[in-house]
């Protein structure tokens, strides 16, 4: 993996433990949203503000070999805080089990967006429930192995 720097753990607690739970075990355990059977990666960005290293468990959103990261943060009226640092440093680290790469990162636009968004629904339908709790169209941003 490409990223290097100081990693500062995320001050969400389930998030921390997670993360270090799902390194530790190359995703045999926490590989799964908590209380769900759904799964997800381990993707690290650099802060946008900070520099310093993130880590954030996001659904696995798969498709030959790219990956999407929908920023939805639940359907809140805000961007998750990883939407920055995907913007300011458009590189990242994916773990998908114990496969870990480096990624180019990129905003989804227009009919691109929309199949990866039906892509994004059909792999986990809540997304369309966030949706329609929020006035913003949710980011997506595709992951391509760099």
């Amino acid at each position: 993996m490409a990223l290097t720097g100081t990693y500062v753990p995320s001050t969400s607690e389930w998030v921390r433990n997670q993360v270090e739970e799902y390194e530790a075990t190359d995703g045999a355990k926490s590989g799964t949203l908590p209380n769900t059977d759904y799964p997800i990666v381990v993707i690290t960005s650099v802060g946008a503000k900070s520099g310093h290293l993130r880590k954030n468990p996001v659904m696995r959103v798969e498709r030959d070999g790219a990956y999407l990261a929908v920023a939805s943060k639940g359907g809140a009226p805000e961007n998750p805080e990883w939407y920055y640092n995907f913007v300011a440093h458009p590189e990242v680290d994916l773990q998908d089990g114990a496969e870990k790469h480096t990624y180019r990162v990129r905003e989804l636009e227009g009919a691109e967006r929309e199949d990866w968004w039906q892509h994004a629904v059909a792999t986990w339908p809540t997304y369309a429930s966030y949706a329609e709790k929020t006035d913003r169209l949710i980011p997506l941003f595709i992951l391509e192995r760099a």
